[in-house]
């Protein structure tokens, strides 16, 4: 199948226009009559990444974060970026992302039904798609009440993280979450007037973190990636069900990219 094929199907079901302004999704380099067979996906473009969809023999390589946001003076292997483009290029593969407008259309859903949240809907609506309103984020009831330490607990079973970062009355009780996976900061806001009593996110910072406590929502930082790496999962279903048994989907093992003492 032609790379151009594959992009077509994946855009028809994650379409590039939810993407926010800012960003730069689709094909990033390659060539888009390429006829791939082995497709790589993995969260970032990482030296790890390429070099194992390289030595994989992967014809084309699918990451949720692009390994280009700005514009590319020079590609050239003393920069980050331009060694793994090279990489990439020299292997002739064809790379793809899907960022913000796949967060959108399935990244918050995702992160939601692992949650087990009823009711769930945007934190906040940036498009209205075929199944009513769309944005980033999703809040909603949780089944039971719980304490926010036995709530903080469950978010690491259920996203598989070896610690998370927790603000707020341990014996507080929660009975409506929101979430943002990735670097969710921003949205503390909207979570807050959500009415929801517990935000899970990535990158939270100190006064981020205690300032929410004060505000009357307490706040779980499960990390950037902690929640976001189930894009390896969910992007690799939804391609292997849009592309069949003519293209081999290679999800990338999950990894950390830290650890803690």
């Amino acid at each position: 199948m032609k790379s151009r094929e594959i992009i077509e199907r994946l855009e028809g079901r994650i379409p590039p226009a939810y993407a926010e302004e800012w960003d730069n999704v689709g094909l990033l380099a390659g060539r888009a009559d390429k006829e791939v067979k082995t497709i790589y996906v993995a969260l970032d473009a990482s030296d790890e990444v390429i070099e194992e969809a390289v030595r994989g023999r992967a014809d084309m390589l699918v990451t949720h974060h692009p390994l280009l946001f700005s514009p590319v003076k020079r590609v050239i292997e003393e920069d980050i970026a331009g060694r793994r483009l090279i990489k990439i290029l020299k292997a002739d593969m064809c790379y793809f992302a899907m960022h913000t407008n796949y967060d959108v259309a399935v990244m918050a859903d995702g992160a939601a039904r692992r949650m087990k949240l009823l009711g769930a809907e945007p934190l906040e609506v940036t498009c209205i798609m075929d199944e009513g309103e769309g944005g980033f984020g999703r809040t909603g009831r949780l089944k039971e009440p719980v304490s926010l330490e036995e709530y903080a607990k469950e978010i690491k079973e259920i996203f598989g993280l070896p610690s998370v970062n927790v603000y707020g009355d341990p014996k507080r009780i929660v009975a409506r979450a929101a979430v943002c996976p990735g670097s969710g900061k921003s949205f503390v806001g909207a979570a807050i007037d959500s009415g929801a009593d517990v935000y899970v996110t990535g990158d939270v910072d100190y006064h981020t973190g205690v300032d929410a406590a004060a505000q009357g929502i307490a706040l779980i930082d499960a990390g950037h990636y902690g929640i976001e790496h189930i894009f390896i999962e969910d992007a690799s279903e939804i391609m292997q069900e849009l592309l069949g048994e003519d293209v081999h989907i290679v999800p990338a093992k999950i990894a950390h990219p830290f650890f803690t003492v």
